[in-house]
């Protein structure tokens, strides 16, 4: 079997030069990896509020 690799999003063999075996996957590849990204963010932006919040918070009981 000669070099190859497989396609990052359904995972059939493509050429070694190649990372997706069609544009529809590395399209819904591209689509994931920003779905991935928004909730990464959003998931640190509600942690730095979270801890803004029981700072204030600590600081309003003293």
């Amino acid at each position: 079997m000669e070099d190859h690799r497989h396609c990052l999003t359904c995972g059939r063999a493509v050429e070694k030069e190649k990372l997706f075996c069609s544009p529809s996957c590395e399209e819904l590849f591209r689509k994931q990896q920003e779905r991935m990204r928004k909730a990464r963010l959003l998931s640190l932006s509600l942690l730095l509020f979270l801890l803004f919040l029981v700072l204030l918070l600590s600081s309003l009981s003293k």
